[in-house]
């Protein structure tokens, strides 16, 4: 299985942090985060392919050619055009129907979870929040398949969030995302249609860290060492 991460992006919520380096290899306990992304993709992952954009070279320079026995393939997003075109990058790299796993350069989760989601023919994680507005929220049907995802909603029809980790097939790219005001076109729209034309079941996920500002670095660092004691 083919596992691709989108990790172009910005990251202009982590400045100052990101001005020298992109969000993907800030240090948590001395190790970037996108190499606690790689250490959690299952051993059934074979290859990796980085999408990557922002100062990219950083990224090569320190991963190279594979990571722990996984080639690594690395595609260029010359534009911060948005997650679906990022996504759209990779389908030359798929064979049709070919089914892999999605996911994003910087939130961490535990592999047990992620390995789960293997268990099924297509799956996301997801996590539970108090607050759900700023993701992409998920209702389930009465079999726990996905009716819907809907990104960032002002009135959440649940708590149930995907973080960002999916196991799909090249039908994907079937379907079209839209601009929005900030001109980049998301993965949600995408995923939405997918989940309307598929069974897709979900994993909670036992273990999640998700950075978007400076000082997330610091409370994940606490949480990562209380976990790792445990």
């Amino acid at each position: 299985m083919k596992a691709f991460v989108l990790a172009a992006g910005v990251g202009s919520r982590m400045m100052p942090l990101t001005k020298e380096v992109p969000k993907p290899m800030l240090k948590l306990l001395g190790k970037p985060l996108l190499q606690y992304i790689l250490e959690y993709l299952p051993q059934e992952v074979s290859e990796i392919i980085l999408v990557v954009g922002y100062k990219r070279e950083i990224i090569q320079s320190y991963f190279g050619e594979s990571f722990k026995g996984k080639k690594i393939t690395y595609l260029i997003q010359e534009n911060p055009t948005g997650t679906a075109d990022a996504l759209k990058i990779c389908r030359p790299y798929l064979t049709d129907g070919e089914r892999f796993l999605l996911t994003f350069g910087d939130d961490i989760y535990d592999k047990e979870s992620v390995a789960r989601c293997l268990l099924h023919p297509y799956a996301f994680l997801i996590g539970e929040v108090a607050d759900p507005r700023r993701y992409g929220v998920v209702v389930l049907e009465k079999d726990e398949t996905i009716l819907e995802i809907e990104e960032k909603p002002q009135q959440p029809k649940s708590n149930l969030v995907a973080p960002g980790l999916y196991i799909i097939d090249t039908t994907i790219f079937d379907y079209e995302s839209y601009v929005d005001l900030s001109h980049e076109c998301y993965l949600t729209p995408l995923l939405n249609q997918f989940v309307k034309r598929k069974s897709v079941f979900v994993e909670k996920v036992d273990f999640w860290l998700t950075f978007a500002y400076p000082e997330d670095l610091q409370k994940a660092e606490k949480i990562l060492k209380s976990h790792e004691k445990g």
